[in-house]
């Protein structure tokens, strides 16, 4: 057989068996997070950072943080929940490849270049609710960049979970402007500390 060809269809089979999954993956997640208004709460809780911050006046710019704490609190709690759900998922079906790239069910023959998401997860729902909490005193001003920095690093495993990594960092500096290790740098030391030893280092 001509290797152009074997090429070609090799290639095709790939693409083919990665989209499968890739669509497998999404419907997954979306089958839980379906359930609450995490994203909608993200969106909120990011707008009202940038009306908080750019407000002149100080008893307005009081009274839209006062309202974002509501925010804050209703997405950690939320997204507890969701974490506690999504523990259910089968463990063969929670595997998440390391590799740089993309191939299809690489995480069941290569699990040992592979996390788990239910894991991942959890490292995120411990991370929001730390910097909800602000154990660390942070200004207000300090609280969202950080809470931030870890609503990110959320989403980028989460579009790593249903795409590859090399998509979520992508999609990541197209929708925030941030690469991820910058991410990883502004969440709290547990986070980040938790987060690379999950992935290995």
């Amino acid at each position: 057989m001509d290797i152009f060809l074997l090429a070609t269809l090799i290639a095709t089979g790939v693409f083919v068996l990665n989209a499968k999954q890739q669509r497998q993956r999404v419907v997954l997640l979306a089958s839980y997070l379906g359930n609450y208004q995490i994203e909608k709460l993200m969106e909120n809780l990011t707008e009202g950072y940038l009306r908080a911050l750019g407000e002149s006046d100080p008893e307005r710019r009081e009274q839209v943080w006062n309202l974002l704490r509501t925010t804050e609190l209703q997405l950690s709690e939320q997204f507890t929940r969701f974490t506690a759900d999504f523990t259910r998922v089968d463990a063969a079906l929670a595997r998440v490849s390391t590799l740089p790239l993309a191939l299809p069910y690489a995480d069941r023959w290569l699990p040992g270049a592979s996390f788990d998401m239910r894991q991942a997860l959890a490292i995120h729902a411990q991370g929001i609710e730390r910097a909800v909490r602000n154990e660390s005193g942070l200004s207000l001003r300090d609280k969202a960049y950080t809470l931030s920095a870890e609503l990110f690093l959320m989403q980028h495993t989460c579009h790593w979970f249903c795409k590859s990594r090399a998509i979520a960092s992508a999609r990541l500096m197209a929708r925030h402007k941030t690469p991820h290790a910058q991410v990883l740098a502004s969440v709290t030391p547990a986070t980040r500390a938790a987060y690379s030893a999950l992935l290995g280092g």
